[in-house]
């Protein structure tokens, strides 16, 4: 561990992001006029709405055109066939499904609910709103780790970079920040053989680091009008490291749940 304390602190005044915007050079600009002077060690935890947007993966439903299957699924759901069929697309595997909720394993591996399609926070420039949603970035890790690199060679600095959405988990209610994508910092920190307070060497335990900072940093961006996408962090307890956010999806095969 590096620090004994941690902060986060929002980036405002970022501006609303449309397809084909560079991040990279937003951010960089955003840090100059918050003046926050990155460091060694320093995070930046980012919504996956401004990611998604930036790279066009907003989805007008009236241009999809929705499978059999689709229609069939969306019966049983009480959804809009369009949506279902972008579900189905985005999707390895319909795990589960009920009035209101269709449950994937999306293709990065995550399982969530909708594919994590999301509809709030999201107006596209024709049409009607209520027709126009975003899916999630088709490689977080990559999109995290061109804006580290950007930042990285801009200012000189070793930092990670955290993509974060938002997700149900089974056993509770509510939604909490996750990870789904990530460069530069440990999804996972092993714990095991290390001792605790008396001297008992751990056996399982198996820290999802990024998880936890994703949980802290959403909770300073908000869910509805808040408009600040972006945190950053300082004094994050794990080294930096490279890694995948891949290494938090659970294996078939240990998943009481499928």
């Amino acid at each position: 561990m590096t620090e004994n304390y941690l902060t986060f602190q929002r980036l405002f005044g970022i501006k609303q992001i449309d397809a084909g915007d560079d991040l990279g050079k937003i951010l960089l600009e955003a840090l100059m006029n918050n003046k926050i002077f990155l460091e060694n060690g320093d995070v930046l935890v980012i919504a996956q709405k401004i990611i998604s947007k930036a790279e066009g993966r907003m989805v007008n439903l009236t241009s999809v055109t929705p499978s059999k299957k689709a229609i069939e699924i969306a019966s049983i759901v009480q959804k809009r066939p369009e949506l279902c069929e972008l579900i189905l697309q985005e999707s390895n595997e319909i795990l589960r499904t009920r009035p209101g909720t269709i449950i994937v394993e999306h293709k990065s591996g995550f399982v969530c609910a909708n594919a994590g399609i999301d509809h709030s926070n999201v107006c596209g420039k024709w049409g009607n709103p209520e027709d126009w949603v975003l899916l999630l970035p088709v490689d977080a890790n990559k999109s995290a780790y061109e804006i580290r690199n950007y930042l990285e060679n801009a200012t000189g600095k070793n930092i990670g970079v955290l993509i974060i959405d938002s997700f149900g988990r089974a056993w509770r209610l509510g939604t909490i920040g996750m990870t789904i994508g990530l460069s530069g910092i440990p999804a996972l920190v092993d714990m095991r053989g290390r001792p605790d307070l008396y001297d008992y060497k751990l056996r399982v335990t198996i820290v999802a680091a990024s998880d936890e900072l994703a949980a802290g940093a959403s909770l300073m961006m908000g869910q509805a009008d808040e408009g600040t996408p972006v945190i950053h962090v300082r004094g994050f307890p794990y080294s930096l490291c490279e890694d995948s956010a891949k290494k938090l999806v659970r294996e078939k095969s240990n998943d009481m749940f499928r």
